[in-house]
Order: structure tokens, then C-alpha cells, then sequence
């Protein structure tokens, strides 16, 4: 049976972004595989790749990600089949920067004022600066001890420390001998089961560099074990029957075994050294290393499927297997620090797939590029290292690249535009040549007179003012002398609060609640309408303008989306909890995938509510039925079906804390002429999106296909882009 294409990327909350070197790294590997020095991607994956029938990109020209949001409705192929999105930083030559900027592109046919090209292209010098280790740590290959948190992250993220109140009793294991980056490397992990203490320990395991198992110990808890956890911890209550080995017996053999220069290596260790009650000094933790924006981390289920493309974790076995997960280090055995086995050894993962990538950024950096083919820049915009076409490879191996729409690049590397095309036209020619080609570009477009400055910024404007109303809730009428406060924790109850304000226009008095996520305002609305608070029954609704009459088939819509499948959101958090916590708590529940806590802009602080991501969606609703009404740290949470869980969240809080100048200067005289052209642009969008439907249809499955509005950098102001993308598969849905 012939393999299927997979897609895999971690997009989750605020880790949407990417740039533009990533999305050519992507392109570049989806249409060569491993041939040219193309690699994985370092932010997501795709298994099988040469297994791809072609790669199909749709450019929606001078379009952004405010045009997704504010056409949503009539976007409705798009948000129905591509489950991945991200942002995109907008490009002054959008085009350029897809095909590389060394690309030097000529006409093929022009029959019909239809623009068609072929490249010939020099291969160029390489730019990885986007990838987040090489952000973090640098484009040199370093050491062991680059990678070891200093005191001051231990502490940060609740490690013991020597000496601080909550270790007293704790065993140190004396490694106080300088580190070197040939300090011998040791993984550990440890399974732990609830009992009437909290969590112990129940086993212990212990590896070298070389993968070999020094220690695999079962341990009989003090305590009575309340939940063996055996699905995820493997032990049952038979295997700890005939042990005899104790937490101090373990102690005082690691204590042993380790030398005094060894360095500690885990995910989330911190959490095994306070079960183990022991304080060691020098540690990696992969679950930072691998930390996104916002400080968001992924467990080694998913890093291992998302990075080795390898199954592991599987629900068929029982619990971890440490040397299921020795096989899946020992794949990726190349690199500067050797492999380690178990659950939490993923050092490597991706420091693996970096240093092969640095060393052809080294090799490359000294090559110079040809006169004659820089792009030229705007005004303000950052220098950009120019990238290899790799258009010209396809044509060695006799594959011809299809580039077709309205604008072809010159031999300045600047656009030029044929306004005669049509899209129909293009959709046309794009059905009988795209199938001929293995990689094609595709480009779509509204027209100038729909993406004019005046128009675009009006559009920002009231999509920021209708978000702000579906952010915000009136609740009331109350007495007289209610109690404020005690308002403010009903509702602060159902997600994160930005503002509060007492509406004293009326007879009664009322409150005006504007939340920082969309879930948040909804679940006020569902759970507190006709509850009394404060001594008062009130009624709780939105504000009522005539942007908002379409908010509730909204609110449906963006359920049904397929962004939000398989991802519930939850309230009622105490902001004392950590992420650590949070996985503890949620650890019974099937499937769980992805836990993301979002921050608060300024403090860097998490917020009371969070999101959690299974992998399949009976997992989601079933864990709603548990959660609702749950009680954790004394806080009773609440919980619905995600509304803005990826891509989506991130541009709201974007928006709702954006100063209202991101549209530059807008024309207020010619506003009036909004309601007549935005009636026409959704028709135009809807017809748009019934293209790109057709188009997509017409692909063989196994074709990756990317949509991007690559946003706007103009001097009138800037607006982000947007990708989304996927593989199609049987169902003419993208596969993930």
C-alpha cells in the first residue's frame, strides 16, 4: 500500500509565527526532499516526502491576514480544510523572496496578457537566523555547558536548590567539581504514582551517554498510592508487591553513581528531582531548550512524531518504555552531544537537524552574490541575507516549475504586473498546466481598486472596533450599593479581564466587561446570563450594533473550525499555578497533546485560563464533560470549545492592544465610500475562495498545497500576513 504525505507543525497560541527563510526552508524541502542540501524543516515536518505527488503555492496578492478575519464568513473553503496557520512578516517584493532573490525569471507565454515563467536561478548563501535555538543560543556549534541552566533559571523554574527553605532533608549529590563540555552526560527520568503525600516516586532509570541503562529501579512509595497512573507510568500495583527498594536506597545509589562533574539531563527535571527529594547542581532541561514564544513546551510524544516523524508513547503499550525511547535518540546520533534513551532525552531532537543546517550556512556565507540580482528594499526594512533559488534544481532533474499569474519578476529582481489577467483566466490555465508540474506558484488578486490605502485601513479600523464589541460584555441591572468586587470575581471567573467600568447612564446601575480572549466573553454570556450576583438576577449579553448581528453564526463558525478541532478552553485557574502543575493536574485526561498558558503582555505573567489540545476530537468533548465544575487548588474551573486557539488568538491580542495606527494615515473623506466597496470586495472574496476551492479539488492527493496572504509594507503602514497550509488526502481535506 502506497505511503501517505503527513504534516506536522507546532502552531500552537503564540508560537504562529514564521518567517519568510522558514517558509522557503519549507518550500525548498517539499520540492527537493533531501537532494541539494534540503533538510526538514526546523519548524515543522513532513513524513514521506517523497512520497508528494507536487507542491501547489496560492499567492492572494496584496492581501493579509485582516482580510482572512474580516471575510471569514466568505472564506469558508479556506477555514474549513487547512488546519495550519501562521503569520507571516509582510515582504516589500513578496514574490522575490518566494522564489529567491537570486531567481532571475523570463516569460514562457504571454498569450491572452496571461504571465507564465520559468527560472534560471544561481544558488546562493543560506539564512537560518529565524530558527529558535540558533536565536538563542547562535550560529557556532557550542559546547555542553552552553546548554546547563545557571542558578538563577533553577530557580525560576522550581528546581531544589542547596540551601533554600523548601529542600530541607533533601540529598545533594555532591557533584561540585568544575564542568567542561566533556563532562560525562547522564539522562534521567523517573515515574511517579498519587498517594496520600502527593506524588513519589515509583521508578527510576538512569542512562549514559552511550545509551547504556546504568539504573532501572522500581521504588515502593512510603505512602498509600492513591492512582498508579498506569497509563501513563506503566505500573501496576502487582509489580510493586514483591519490591523492597525505597526512596533513600535510590538516593544513596545515584549519589554513588554519579561522578562529581556529571551533568543531568531531562524534560521537565525539575519536577523528577523534587520527587526524588535530591539537589543536583548542573542540569540541561530539554523542555526549555525546546520552550517557544511565550514560554509554551511540547512533550516528547509529540517532539518525536513532530521531528523523527516516530511513534512513540504508544496508547497500545502500557505506560513509557524507556527503550522504545533509546531507539528513537539513537536515530539522530550525529550530532556534538551523543544520544540519550529515555523519555525526557531530547537534547538532540533538534540541535540535530540545526548543526547540519549551520554548517551549510558557514560554507555559504562566503559566496557572492551576482550583480545586478538585489532586490530592492523599503525604506526602514532590515538587511536580508539573499537566499539559493532552488527553482533551477528542479529543472536539472527535468522537472519544470510553473510560476503563473499577474506579475513576473524582471531581471532587477522587481515585479512587474500585467492588469489584464484575470482571475478566472488564471484559475483556467492553472487547472490544465498545474497538473504537468511538479511545483507551481499560483497567484491570485482582488485588483488595485480593491487595496487602495483609504480602503484598507478603513477595513482595520472596524475590524478592530467589531472585535473590541466581541470582546465585550454588559451585565446588569444591580442594586444600587452592589459590591463590586465581588462581581469582578464572578466574571473573572470565565477567562482574563482587560477593563471594567460601572455604566451609570441607566436607571440601575450596570457593568461593562471587555475580556482579552474571545472564549472568555462567550463563556460569560452561555454560563452567567440569568445567574444571581451580587443579590441581583441579571442579564448578560453583547453590545448590539449591526457589525454584531452575524456574531453568534460567527461564534458557530469558528467552532466548527478546523484550527479549533480537538481543543477546549479552560477558566478558573489560580494564577499560582504552573505549567507543571497544570500537566499534573490534566495528566488523566486521554490524548492530551498540548497545554498552552498564555502570558500577560507586560508582566510576562500567566494568565487564569488556558488551552489544551488533544489528539483527537471525542478526546476534547469528552474532557469537557470532566472539567466543567472540577475542582483544582480550591478554584472551580470552567470550560468550552476553543474559539481562538491558534493563529487566531494571536491576532486578536494583536489587535486589542494595538494603538489604532497601524493603517498609517487614513483618509476620512473618503470613507463614506466603505459600505458600497466592501459589498463588493465580499463578493470578490467569496468568489476568490470558490477558486481556490476549484483549484484544490482539481489536485491529486499527496500534493502539498500552501496558501499565503503575504500582508502588506507599504508606506501608508504594514499588516502582518498569513499562511495556511496542508497535504490533501482521499477526503479532499488537508491531512495533518
Amino acid at each position: 500500500q502506497e505511503k501517505s504525505s503527513r504534516l506536522s507543525a507546532a502552531l500552537f497560541g503564540e508560537d504562529c509565527e514564521i518567517s519568510r527563510d522558514q517558509l522557503y526552508e519549507l518550500l525548498k524541502y517539499a520540492a527537493l526532499g533531501k537532494c541539494h542540501n534540503a533538510t526538514q524543516p526546523s519548524w515543522c515536518h513532513i513524513y514521506h516526502q517523497s512520497h508528494l505527488a507536487g507542491v501547489v503555492v496560492i499567492v492572494l496578492h496584496e492581501m493579509s491576514q485582516l482580510h482572512f478575519y474580516k471575510f471569514y464568513l466568505q472564506f469558508k473553503h479556506l477555514r474549513k480544510v487547512f488546519r495550519h496557520r501562521f503569520t507571516l512578516t509582510p515582504s516589500a517584493n513578496f514574490l522575490a523572496s518566494l522564489y529567491g532573490e537570486g531567481a532571475n525569471l523570463k516569460p514562457q507565454n504571454t498569450a491572452q496578457g496571461l504571465t507564465s515563467t520559468s527560472s534560471e536561478c544561481i544558488p546562493k548563501s543560506s539564512d537560518l537566523q529565524c530558527d529558535p535555538i540558533i536565536r538563542k543560543y547562535g550560529e557556532k556549534k557550542q559546547g555542553l555547558t552552553s546548554y546547563t541552566l545557571t542558578l538563577e533559571e533553577q530557580k525560576k523554574n522550581d528546581y531544589p536548590i542547596k540551601g533554600s527553605p523548601g529542600c530541607k532533608g533533601y540529598v545533594y549529590t555532591e557533584c561540585d567539581q568544575q564542568r567542561t563540555d566533556s563532562s560525562p552526560l547522564f539522562g534521567l527520568d523517573c515515574e511517579m504514582c498519587l498517594t496520600a503525600k502527593g506524588n513519589e516516586v515509583t521508578r527510576v532509570s538512569l542512562v549514559d551517554a552511550q545509551g547504556q541503562c546504568l539504573l532501572n529501579e522500581l521504588v515502593k512509595p512510603e505512602s498509600t498510592v492513591v492512582n498508579y497512573r498506569t497509563r501513563f507510568s506503566g505500573i501496576t500495583k502487582k509489580m510493586l508487591l514483591p519490591v523492597k527498594t525505597r526512596l533513600p536506597d535510590i538516593q544513596t545509589r545515584l549519589k554513588k553513581m554519579l561522578p562529581h562533574d556529571a551533568v543531568l539531563v531531562g524534560h521537565s527535571l525539575n519536577a523528577d528531582l523534587q520527587a526524588l527529594e535530591m539537589i543536583h547542581p548542573s542540569v540541561i532541561d530539554t523542555s526549555l531548550l525546546f520552550a517557544r514564544n511565550g514560554g509554551r513546551r511540547f512533550k516528547l510524544k509529540f517532539l518525536a512524531k513532530a521531528v523523527l516523524g516516530k511513534e512513540i508513547q504508544c496508547e497500545q503499550k502500557l505506560g513509557h518504555d524507556p527503550a522504545e525511547d533509546a531507539r528513537a535518540a539513537e536515530k539522530k546520533k550525529k550530532n556534538h552531544i551523543p544520544a540519550h534513551p529515555l523519555t525526557d532525552l531530547k537534547l538532540n531532537l533538534e540541535m540535530l537537524l540545526t548543526t547540519e543546517k549551520l554548517a551549510e550556512v558557514s560554507q555559504n556565507k562566503a559566496a557572492l552574490q551576482p550583480p545586478g540580482c538585489r532586490v530592492q528594499k523599503q525604506l526602514n526594512e532590515p538587511p536580508h541575507l539573499s537566499k539559493p533559488c532552488f527553482l533551477d534544481c528542479l529543472q536539472v532533474t527535468g522537472q519544470k516549475p510553473l510560476l503563473l499569474g499577474r506579475q513576473q519578476l524582471d531581471s532587477s529582481g522587481l515585479c512587474q504586473s500585467n492588469l489584464s489577467t484575470s482571475n478566472k483566466q488564471i484559475l483556467q490555465r492553472a487547472l490544465e498546466d498545474v497538473p504537468l508540474s511538479t511545483f507551481s506558484i499560483i497567484q491570485f488578486s482582488l485588483g488595485p481598486e480593491y487595496i487602495a490605502s483609504h480602503l484598507l485601513a478603513g477595513l482595520c479600523e472596524k475590524e478592530r472596533s467589531k472585535l473590541t464589541d466581541m470582546l465585550t460584555i454588559y451585565a446588569g441591572p444591580f442594586e444600587e450599593s452592589f459590591c463590586l468586587k465581588s462581581v469582578k470575581k464572578e466574571f473573572g471567573r470565565c477567562g482574563p479581564i482587560q477593563s471594567l467600568t460601572v455604566v451609570t447612564e441607566t436607571y440601575q446601575p450596570y457593568v461593562c466587561i471587555q475580556y482579552e480572549v474571545l472564549e472568555a466573553a462567550q463563556l460569560a454570556v452561555e454560563s452567567l446570563n440569568g445567574a444571581e450576583i451580587a443579590g441581583s438576577c441579571i442579564k448578560v449579553q453583547r453590545p448590539v450594533t449591526a457589525a454584531m448581528l452575524d456574531c453568534d453564526v460567527l461564534i458557530k463558525e469558528l467552532e466548527l473550525d478546523v484550527e479549533n478541532e480537538g481543543v477546549i478552553y479552560v477558566a478558573g485557574l489560580k494564577k499560582s499555578l504552573t505549567e507543571t502543575d497544570l500537566e499534573e493536574e490534566f495528566s488523566q485526561l486521554k490524548d492530551l497533546e498540548t497545554l498552552f498558558l498564555p502570558k500577560d503582555l507586560q508582566s510576562g505573567k500567566h494568565r487564569n485560563c488556558c488551552f489544551l489540545k488533544f489528539q483527537k476530537s471525542q478526546s476534547a468533548v469528552d474532557a469537557l464533560e470532566v472539567i466543567n465544575g472540577w475542582t483544582v487548588k480550591g478554584s472551580k474551573l470552567r470550560s468550552r470549545n476553543a474559539l481562538a486557539s491558534g493563529h487566531l488568538w494571536r491576532w486578536i491580542r494583536q489587535m486589542n492592544h494595538s494603538n489604532g495606527k497601524q493603517g498609517g494615515n487614513i483618509l476620512y473623506e473618503k470613507m463614506e465610500q466603505l459600505p458600497d466597496s466592501e459589498q463588493d470586495l465580499r463578493k470578490k472574496v467569496k468568489k476568490l475562495d470558490q477558486h481556490i476551492k476549484k483549484l484544490y479539488r482539481s489536485l491529486q492527493n499527496n500534493t502539498l498545497c500552501v496558501v499565503l496572504f503575504p500582508g502588506v509594507n507599504s508606506m501608508h503602514g504594514s499588516q502582518s500576513g498569513l499562511g495556511l497550509m496542508g497535504i490533501k488526502d482521499d477526503g479532499g481535506r488537508s491531512a495533518c
